[in-house]
């Protein structure tokens, strides 16, 4: 018996994060986080299927789904989103987190296990194993670009208070999405990220328009230089860590065998998976990925184990 979610809200100084707290309440959830611009629909299909002595807490990044936006004039930074973690597990008690992240989560899990080895007590990772890194020209280039997209989509911001942002139908906004995600979100499981990143149009009764923040499409990325990201994964010992890979995306290639090697090498539970599927393959394959998601968590937290 799948127990019906319940919604949750955590207050933030800036506002609130929400959540959904899927299954089992009385001992401490894996907390799970999305990928950029996308929300806690994205564990949907992945859910059901996870073992059913642990709870899931999902919840939508600052900026992305009902939680609440950042002030005007304050950009989007990789830091805020670690605090969060640390926020929610300061709001709940936790001496510890179990995580289970996507992407742009990914990385950000992979910073927090080298900063807190020691308060990680379990870590999947889907599609992505380490931080970005780019040449330092295209580095500059980057952060130029970055820093002209945020201030118009600040002004943006500003703006949509009285001008609507602009308008599509269900149907165009699916597509949308599906070549904005280079066609990793399949058509049909689009729904589940739009449900918590629209509006219905007051101008338009038969349209609807994006309600996440736009700034976040130019957050801060925490970026790292090769030697640096060795070194962050040389701190992350003895942390049961889950990478699965999706088959048909290029997030994880030769640039992160360094740090998979590393991991390797000084962490025995650290395993690297291939599951057939897009970037978004926990979404679209949720049963391959569950095959592999599944036996980490109970060799890892079994259901004996379970205390906040």
């Amino acid at each position: 018996s799948f127990q019906e979610p319940m919604d949750v809200r955590i207050d933030m100084p800036w506002g609130y994060v929400v959540g959904r707290w899927y299954g089992n309440r009385q001992v401490r959830p894996i907390l799970a986080l999305h990928g950029w611009l996308d929300n806690l629909g994205t564990w949907d299909k992945l859910l059901p299927l996870l073992p059913k002595h642990l709870g899931v807490l999902c919840i939508d990044l600052p900026g992305h789904g009902y939680s609440s936006k950042l002030p005007e004039g304050i950009a989007y930074h990789f830091v805020d989103y670690l605090c969060v973690i640390l926020r929610v597990m300061e709001e709940y008690g936790w001496q510890k987190v179990s995580l289970m992240a996507h992407s742009m989560s990914a990385m950000l899990c992979f910073i927090f296990a080298s900063l807190y080895p020691h308060r990680t007590d379990l870590l999947v990772s889907i599609d992505i194993v380490k931080t970005r890194y780019r040449k330092p020209a295209s580095q500059i280039d980057y952060l130029r670009t970055n820093i002209e997209g945020y201030m118009v989509e600040d002004e943006r911001f500003a703006n949509a208070k009285r001008q609507e942002p602009p308008a599509y139908t269900y149907a165009e906004l699916e597509q949308v999405l599906h070549k904005g995600s280079e066609y990793s979100v399949e058509l049909e499981n689009c729904h589940h990220i739009l449900e918590r990143n629209i509006n219905r149009s007051t101008k338009f009764p038969a349209k609807f328009f994006f309600s996440r923040d736009g700034r976040c499409k130019y957050y801060t990325e925490f970026h790292t230089s090769p030697p640096f990201a060795a070194e962050l994964a040389r701190t992350i010992r003895n942390v049961p860590y889950c990478v699965i890979k999706g088959s048909e995306s290029n997030f994880i290639d030769e640039q992160s065998d360094e740090v998979i090697g590393i991991l390797r090498e000084n962490n025995p539970h650290f395993e690297l998976h291939e599951v057939p599927g897009t970037h978004h393959v926990h979404l679209n394959n949720a049963i391959g990925v569950a095959a592999i998601i599944n036996p980490f968590i109970m060799r890892h937290r079994p259901p004996h184990l379970e205390h906040w």
